[in-house]
Parts: C-alpha cells; structure tokens; sequence
C-alpha cells in the first residue's frame, strides 16, 4: 500500500528526504486549458491581446516563470530547486479555448512537476488578471500534469 510520502512516522508534515537519491535529467510538463469569452476573443490581435496594462501573452508567459522559480515559497514541503530550463506557451487549440504548456528541467534529485503545475496556473490567473476589465467571461477549466520523466516513476498522459 502507498503511503503519504510528506508526512513523518507520527503524521506530521515533514520534507521528502532526498540526500540519499542520485541527481537525474528530470522534466515535466503541465497544461492548464482556459475558455475565454467572446469580448476578450474580439481583442485579439494576432496572437496576443493588448491591453493598457500591456501584452497579455508575454505577462504571463514571465508570472508563469517566476512562479516555476518561486514553487517552494508557495508549496510549504517543496524543495527549492535550481531549475535548468522553463519555458511556457500559450496557443488557441481551438474556439475560444486558450491552452498553456508549462515545461521544466533540471537535473536533481526532486521532480519538478509541482514548479510546472505552478507555472502552468499562474500563468492562467494573469491572463485573468489581465482580461477582467474587457469581460469576467473567463473560465480556467483545468491543469493537468502531461508528464513527468527521471525519477523513480516516468507518467505521460495524452494531450
């Protein structure tokens, strides 16, 4: 049976000790997929919507890599990582529907799948942030870890 790998021997939260792993080539990927409504989609232009406040797409491509950076300051038992790559897209995949990949790398002895769930929806709430003044027409529907390479299990989903 699996356990809670974040809690001690009498259930209380404790970091993953990780001295005794071997540093690995470790990546992940994470998707957050918004449906923007139909007054932000008139603001398009191009590929990006421009607002006073700016680019939204480039705003929060950098929220979104910052966030990867700060993962361990939000999530209490995550370790603080030196993270080697980040990089986040964001592409219409389809009507109105705005997807976000958020992709990490490192070579460490942690996973970095928390840092790009994180990057992934942070990059989502700025797109928000930035589209409210237009309409609050927004809906962030889900984010999902795509997958996960170099640790102790590899997990890939469909996109």
């Amino acid at each position: 049976m699996k356990s809670f790998t974040h809690l001690d021997e009498s259930g209380n939260p404790s970091m993953v000790d990780v001295s005794n792993k071997a540093v690995t080539h470790r990546t992940a990927t994470a998707r957050t997929r918004m449906k923007l409504g139909d007054d932000i989609m008139q603001a398009l232009n191009g590929n990006d919507i421009i607002t006073k406040k700016g680019s939204v797409f480039h705003t929060a491509r950098l929220a979104g890599i910052m966030a990867v950076k700060k993962t361990s300051e939000l999530i209490p038992l995550c370790h603080p990582l030196s993270i080697s790559k980040c990089s986040v897209d964001l592409n219409f995949n389809s009507e109105n529907f705005l997807e976000i990949l958020c992709t990490v790398k490192l070579d460490g002895k942690t996973g970095v799948e928390m840092e790009a769930l994180t990057g992934a929806s942070i990059t989502a709430l700025t797109v928000y942030d930035m589209c409210k003044s237009i309409s609050h027409d927004i809906t962030i529907l889900e984010t999902v870890l795509l997958e996960k390479t170099g640790g102790k299990s590899d997990i890939k989903h469909e996109k």
